[in-house]
């Protein structure tokens, strides 16, 4: 069966940049829900995990903007198996929550995967998750501070955890808001990106 990809559309971003994943594919359209940016409320995260609930864990995950990076968190709770996280990103995102622990935030939300009952350091299953603000800025552009790392260092550094672990889902956030200081060519290198992303992991041995 082919991998499905998964959008999550909180901002409409992907529309902006002109850019849809390819083959098989779901749209979950959450711009009408209150209570999501960069926090995530209580009724919002009712929403969003009923929404989530018939969706497979096994695929690509587009989740917008790195303000919602949280949903990372929704995906792996859903996993019924021990899983381990690993995250490519410019910062940790595991601050402690500024509300209490259980209001997840685009800033916190590692520090709830850690406490979550299939979360394991040495589970043989792994969750990947890419903030592209971990690319620099010849490869993205977003609205974080970014490193330094090349497509070619990332892409080398999953194929290479593909290869000694089974891979069980895959998301990728880091788009910049919607603003008028967004130019054309911010938009043209985050939507050759996002196809280069796209294509690498659609043929990733083992998570095909």
């Amino acid at each position: 069966m082919a991998l499905k990809q998964t959008v999550c559309s909180f901002s409409g971003v992907y529309s902006d940049e002109g850019w849809s994943p390819a083959g098989d594919s779901i749209l979950l359209d959450f711009s009408d829900i209150p209570g999501t940016s960069c926090y995530l409320d209580g009724s919002a995260r009712a929403d969003l995990e009923n929404a989530i609930a018939p969706c497979p864990c096994r695929s690509i995950h587009w989740i917008d903007t790195g303000d919602y990076h949280y949903m990372s968190a929704l995906w792996l709770q859903k996993l019924a198996s021990p899983a381990r996280l690993i995250l490519f990103d410019n910062h940790p995102d595991d601050q402690a929550g500024a509300f209490g622990q259980e209001l997840l935030s685009c800033g916190s939300w590692v520090s709830y995967v850690r406490r979550l009952p299939n979360w394991r350091e040495d589970a043989s299953d792994v969750y990947i998750s890419i903030d592209k603000d971990v690319l620099s800025r010849e490869y993205a552009r977003t609205d974080w501070n970014q490193g330094s790392m090349t497509l070619d260092e990332l892409f080398a550094a999953i194929k290479d955890i593909s290869l000694k672990h089974k891979i069980i889902g895959i998301d990728v956030c880091g788009e910049p808001k919607n603003s008028e200081e967004t130019c054309s060519e911010d938009v043209s290198i985050n939507s050759k990106t996002n196809r280069l992303i796209r294509d690498f992991l659609l043929n990733l041995p083992g998570f095909e």
